[in-house]
């Protein structure tokens, strides 16, 4: 069903990069492009630094990423968008249209947690790493749910 996947979070150099890296880590049954895109992307910025040194302290290099805009052309029929909070859902909508609704979910509700993943901007690195923790553990059910939709669809 998801040829696409795009993770959003407010700038791109957070929440939204260690996901899709965490997501490309994980056995996926078929081939799906993940991407990570930012709300508010005024120009191109590396990942944030200590998101950088936690991914690098558990074996993922993220050398070279450079935040991008969500653009509408981002999005087709078979793009899913997640993003971290629901907060974040109306400025999607205003970037891709409202048509997108239902394309649009925020990832712990998708995955059926009920705690939002926390943004750690600005706080200590051991926050980052708590945030890096619960991104692993969420994106694994991701993987999971986005396997059974292959299956469901027929699409292995």
């Amino acid at each position: 069903m998801w040829d696409k996947v795009i993770f959003v979070c407010k700038s791109g150099t957070c929440r939204a990069p260690m996901a899709a890296a965490l997501l490309r880590e994980c056995s996926l049954k078929r081939e799906i492009e993940i991407e990570a895109r930012g709300l508010v992307v005024l120009f191109p910025e590396p990942l944030n630094q200590k998101v950088s040194a936690v991914m690098i302290s558990n074996g993922i290099n993220l050398e070279g990423y450079m935040s991008e805009q969500l653009m509408a052309e981002d999005v087709d029929a078979n793009t899913l968008i997640i993003v971290m909070e629901a907060k974040e859902i109306p400025q999607v909508l205003g970037i891709v249209g409202e048509d997108k609704l239902p394309q649009v979910q925020v990832l712990t509700t998708l995955v059926g947690e009920e705690l939002e993943i926390m943004d750690p901007y600005g706080a200590p690195l051991p926050s980052y790493g708590l945030c890096f923790e619960s991104l692993s553990k969420t994106i694994k059910k991701l993987a999971a749910w986005l396997n059974e939709q292959g299956e469901a669809s027929g699409n292995e």
